[in-house]
C-alpha cells in the first residue's frame, strides 16, 4: 500500500489523533510548497515517523498526483475545517438606490 494512501486512510479515521495533524500538516506544507518544522515528525512514533519519511519519498513523483489531490482534501478539511455560516435572511440588504428605498422616483428633470 502507498504511504499517501495510508496517510489518507489514517488522517480520514481518526481526524482527531495528534498523529493525523501532524502528517496533515506535513502533507498541506508539501502541497503549498510552504516550510514544516521537521522536529514535529520527531514527536510521532517510530511507525508513524516512517509514514513521513514515506510520503516525502512519494511526493516527489507525479505519477501519484492525483492521490496527493484526495490527501491533501483530505488533509484540509481536518486542519481548516469548512465552517457551517450560512446568511441569515432577515440580516439580507438588498442593494437599491437611495431614492427607490424612500419611495420616491427620480425623473432625472432639474
Amino acid at each position: 500500500m502507498l504511504a499517501i494512501k495510508k496517510a489518507r486512510k489514517l488522517i480520514e479515521s481518526n481526524p482527531t489523533d495528534p498523529a493525523s495533524i501532524t502528517l496533515a500538516e506535513l502533507v498541506l506544507s508539501l502541497g503549498n510548497e510552504a516550510s514544516f518544522n521537521l522536529t514535529d515528525i520527531y514527536t510521532l512514533d517510530y511507525k508513524r515517523f516512517e509514514l513521513a519519511l514515506e510520503i516525502l519519498a512519494e511526493w516527489r513523483l507525479d505519477r501519484y498526483y492525483a492521490k496527493k489531490l484526495r490527501l491533501i482534501d483530505a488533509s484540509t478539511q481536518i486542519i481548516n475545517p469548512p465552517t457551517d455560516k450560512s446568511p441569515d435572511p432577515d440580516q439580507a440588504t438588498i442593494d437599491a438606490p437611495a431614492a427607490e428605498q424612500a419611495g420616491t422616483k427620480t425623473t432625472g428633470v432639474k
